[in-house]
């Protein structure tokens, strides 16, 4: 029994090490789909229905402000502060549950990468799991700006749109970086529920969650808060000069 202990920690920790080659190639090269968009095609394919894939790669450089803060607000607005999971979001979240009504999530856009890039859909253990693995690996060697990066390239904001770029054009015919404020807003408003709901035409209540996103982008600090988070983390935390040059002065 110890034997087969053994080589079952063995395998699995080979295979753990062989997951994160795909992750550390991503922190550099353009992510040229994710497991969702395949998902999609294979969904459209057992249904018969079309299927046309739009996505367009947007370095981090030529994505404007407002929808990185639009979906920092929406999404995750401790993004700047956790190391992958927001505990104290999961925790109301929790609550939530308990009490009863519908039910609410607190993922990350860290978990939400993780998830959209290399997982399937669905709620199991096992995946729960492997979410958690890869969301411990890009927080590890990627940047808070490469997340949010890779986040924006690949989200979904309706059937077969995928990424900003694909989706400023496909909701309001404009290029990301002319997207107005409101306009940022309402493309984060949608996404809970982005192949139901038209970012261009959303519905009340979205529309109205769409003003909180962008009180709630004003209160975080805007362009400042980018900047900020830009300056303390352009490299994951651990490969930063800053804190090797600091660990090197000890």
């Amino acid at each position: 029994m110890k034997t087969i202990l053994r080589k079952t920690a063995k395998w699995l920790l080979i295979l753990l090490l062989v997951s994160l080659l795909p992750v550390i190639l991503l922190r550099w090269v353009p992510v040229p789909g994710s497991m969702l968009m395949i998902e999609r095609w294979l969904e459209s394919r057992s249904s018969d229905q079309p299927f046309e894939l739009q996505q367009r790669w947007t370095p981090y450089r030529e994505l404007p402000d407002n929808i990185k803060m639009a979906v920092i607000a929406a999404e995750d607005q401790h993004f700047a502060q956790h190391h992958g999971f927001d505990l104290k979001a999961i925790r109301a979240a929790m609550q939530h549950n308990q009490r009863g009504g519908n039910l609410r999530g607190a993922s990350t856009l860290s978990q939400q990468v993780a998830k959209n890039l290399f997982l399937w859909s669905g709620r199991s253990w096992p995946r729960k799991a492997l979410e958690a693995w890869f969301t411990l690996a890009i927080e590890t060697l990627w940047s808070k700006q490469r997340i949010l990066e890779v986040y924006l390239n690949i989200v979904e904001w309706d059937d077969g749109v995928f990424g900003i770029n694909a989706a400023a054009r496909h909701h309001f015919g404009v290029a990301p970086g002319v997207l107005s404020d409101q306009q940022a807003a309402q493309l984060a408003a949608v996404l809970p529920n982005p192949r139901r709901w038209s970012a261009a035409s959303p519905p009340p209540h979205a529309l109205q969650r769409s003003q909180w996103i962008r009180q709630q982008a004003r209160q975080l600090g805007g362009a400042h808060y980018l900047r900020q988070m830009e300056a303390r983390q352009s490299w994951p935390q651990w490969l930063s000069p800053t804190n090797w040059k600091q660990r090197l002065s000890e």
